[in-house]
């Protein structure tokens, strides 16, 4: 479920995306692609060489690559375009993992092959980032923000654990006891865009649920794995619970209540001579033959979409 997620998300991001020119993949020419010059001549030999030894070791194929600016496009699509142009990883294994950063966007991303994410999981690239990349990137130290990314995934990637991320995890003070809500790797401004169209597509039918009598139950059961699935975009996996929790309970309180309303009156009235009632722009039908019935839903507008596929593993964050 969490790849077919994926691609949805990847899918709906790159249709917005492609209303403008993102920034161009380079040519790979190496372990280290400094294009935006932000590591030290020292330090792009020390990480090649780290990069170098861990491949002999392993065979896992890990790339870094600085670009000046994303020219506007998300650092998820545009990780995933060079992760493809680049082919990172043996064919067959996907065991490769890409490294990105974008210093005019203050952006980093740790992009991560197919054949990689049960060991480096989004959650441990996402403490990565964190807590051994954001500190150092945040008091201008290029160089040791990249270095500790890439040892932190090679201590992954060999022993099954970040040092640096584990250390500052384990000293973190207990955050406070309430509602926490763990959000995706998303900008704002996206998890707005996704949340309109998710909610206002969902919160439509769940309105046309409540108020339709009889096929508005048919409606409640139909929606519930929607509302499961999709809010995890927007809000991330606990925020989904917390809303999926709601509907459960809202929605059959609320068609309780409005039950005996002049509007769900007037609906129940035209089931019952027409066999049809409207709600907005959208006409709700029930017909019964041969003692089985069905519903039927139809509108004057209705919406498209197209879709891709790539891999999309990883974490990105900011600083």
């Amino acid at each position: 479920m969490r790849k077919a997620l994926r691609l949805a998300l990847i899918a709906a991001t790159l249709s917005v995306a492609m209303i403008a020119f993102g920034a161009d993949v380079p040519f790979l020419v190496g372990r280290v692609t400094d294009n935006a010059e932000i590591l030290s001549p020292g330090m792009r030999s020390s990480l090649t060489e780290q990069l170098k030894s861990h491949e002999d070791r392993t065979g896992n194929q890990i790339a870094v690559l600085t670009v000046p600016t994303l020219d506007g496009e998300g650092i998820e699509e545009y990780a995933v375009a060079v992760f493809a142009a680049w082919k990172l990883g043996k064919k067959g294994k996907d065991n490769g993992v890409l490294i990105i950063v974008a210093p005019n966007e203050r952006r980093m991303r740790i992009e991560v092959g197919y054949g990689l994410e049960g060991t480096l999981t989004d959650g441990t690239a996402g403490l990565i980032i964190r807590n051994a990349m954001t500190p150092r990137f945040k008091a201008g130290d290029y160089d040791g923000g990249v270095e500790a990314g890439v040892k932190n995934v090679i201590g992954v990637l060999e022993g099954g654990k970040a040092p640096d991320a584990k250390e500052n995890a384990d000293s973190k003070t207990p955050e406070a006891s309430g509602l926490q809500i763990n959000e995706p790797d998303l900008p704002v401004t996206e998890r707005i865009l996704f949340g309109a169209f998710i909610f206002g597509i969902i919160g439509l039918f769940t309105v046309i649920g409540i108020l339709a009598p009889g096929v508005g139950w048919f409606l409640y059961l139909f929606l519930i794995p929607f509302w499961a699935l999709f809010p995890i975009i927007v809000v991330g996996a606990t925020g989904a619970l917390y809303m999926l929790g709601i509907y459960l309970v809202v929605f059959p309180i609320a068609k309780l209540l409005l039950a005996k309303t002049t509007l769900v009156k007037k609906m129940d009235e035209g089931f019952s001579t027409k066999g049809r009632a409207s709600i907005g722009g959208f006409s709700v039908s029930s017909r019964s033959s041969g003692g089985s019935s069905s519903s039927s839903f139809s509108s004057s507008s209705s919406f498209s979409g197209g879709g891709g596929s790539s891999g999309g593993g990883g974490a990105s964050g900011s600083w």
